[in-house]
């Protein structure tokens, strides 16, 4: 089939090489030039795990083009994906502008019966929107339809979690557009994904629902954490006694600095921000939102009540970006708990496999950004661990213990085994670990 994917961000973009992975011809559409321009070059303008070798591939075999030009990608497009940001505004609720322009620039360039697919994450009645949108500004009457098809991507898996989705969502009450998304996911559906046919307001639901019931996992398993520490249990058992219960499932119980990047929080805001536009109150989802606040300023107070104040030492961070396998620094605990420190007059050493030229773009030259794990550790006070990359459960600790002014290491992401890093000689705290440590 044909398809044309607006917007090359991380689920357009994903969502484009997975389609011309499934076998389909596709077009990705963005206006920032320097994009497409990278694109173009094989180059992924993001990292993400996985992606730019399937880019590469489909750009070869030419299934995979992209353009700046809108008109372009929509001209015999048989269906049309819609994945541009949809930001949140101060007062939790959704910045659609960018989709409502799209809207209204594809109207005049539908020539024939088309498929619409919503891909951004949108309020629920959003997709009935844009069916209104679309109808204003066609040139002349004109069949399409607007499907909502939300995407359950995890950055840092992404492209693994398209092409082996646990679900796909159609939202639609059009048989035509329905058969039409079925073909499309047809090779998908071959290998038994459960398929689930509704209308475009409980698809629009179920993206939010989850995103929120996955963020409460987190924020539940953070506050365990807290009663860990205060009674002497130790987190991950307790994780690991709750996650064999088929019931509950292993999946988001790791204890932390907070959930973060592109969807949690933005998401629970929206959709706490939408059940109170219908009079209604979500508590146990306002309470998430509220524990992961607060569980982020408490991740800063452990390292303080730990290190001492932290004024004039060096503190090597370990992780920029928000969770492992991706660069994306969006709503990153990492970032304020650096915020935190600096304020408090700490120097800053920062490390991270993928994160550093996105860190620069954010703090500037307030911190030291450093090539590798030991660099970074050079005259440090502590280690804190901020990220769950793979190789930070690899450290050479007696280098490390080398490179320090101190031996201590904060692990925020349980990376590291507290028995086997205490006989290297170093303080060691985790998160729901049992452990009081303090220095001085």
């Amino acid at each position: 089939m044909k398809i044309t994917v607006i917007g090359c961000g991380y689920v357009g973009l994903v969502t484009a090489a997975g389609l011309a992975e499934a076998g389909h011809w596709v077009t990705g559409v963005d206006r920032d030039s320097l994009k497409i321009n990278k694109l173009r070059h094989q180059e992924a303008p993001f990292y993400e795990k996985d992606l730019e070798p399937l880019l590469r591939r489909h750009l070869k075999t030419g299934r995979l083009t992209f353009t700046t030009s809108l008109a372009l990608g929509v001209a015999n497009a048989q269906i049309i994906f819609i994945a541009v940001g949809t930001p949140a505004l101060s007062d939790g609720s959704v910045d659609l502008s960018q989709i409502e322009t799209v809207a209204a620039q594809i109207g005049p360039q539908l020539h024939g019966y088309t498929v619409i697919v919503n891909k951004s994450t949108v309020p629920v009645g959003t997709t009935r929107r844009l069916e209104t949108i679309i109808a204003q500004h066609t040139c002349r009457p004109v069949p399409f339809d607007v499907v909502s098809n939300p995407e359950f991507l995890r950055e840092g898996n992404a492209v693994y979690d398209f092409i082996n989705p646990d679900r796909i969502v159609i939202g639609t009450d059009s048989p035509q557009a329905r058969r039409i998304m079925e073909e499309l996911y047809r090779p998908f559906l071959k290998k038994k994904v459960p398929l689930i046919q509704t209308n475009p307001e409980t698809a629009e639901l179920i993206k939010y629902a989850s995103n929120a019931f996955l963020a409460t996992k987190i924020s539940f398993i953070n506050e365990i954490a807290e009663l860990c520490e205060a009674v002497g249990a130790d987190l991950p058992t307790v994780a690991r006694g709750m996650g064999l219960d088929h019931r509950i499932g292993p999946e988001f119980l790791s204890a932390g600095p907070g959930y973060g990047g592109s969807c949690f929080p933005k998401d629970t805001k929206a959709l706490i921000h939408l059940a109170r536009s219908y009079g209604k109150q979500l508590s146990i989802v306002e309470a998430t939102d509220a524990v992961n606040t607060r569980i982020q300023k408490a991740m800063l107070a452990k390292i303080i009540r730990i290190l001492g104040p932290p004024a004039g030492k060096t503190i090597a961070v370990y992780g920029l970006a928000f969770k492992a396998n991706t660069d994306d620094l969006r709503e990153s605990p990492a970032l304020s708990i650096i915020e935190g420190l600096l304020q408090a007059g700490a120097r800053i050493r920062v490390h991270d496999p993928k994160a550093l030229a996105a860190g620069r773009k954010v703090l500037g030259d307030k911190v030291t950004y450093c090539a590798d794990e030991y660099t970074a550790a050079q005259d440090a006070s502590a280690v804190v661990i901020t990220t769950e990359w793979e190789q930070y459960r690899r450290l050479d600790l007696d280098l490390l213990k080398t490179k320090m002014a101190q031996a201590i290491i904060i692990d925020l992401r349980n990376l590291l085994t507290p028995e086997q890093v205490r006989a290297h000689g170093f303080l060691y705290e985790g998160i729901g670990r049992g452990s009081k440590q303090k220095v001085g």
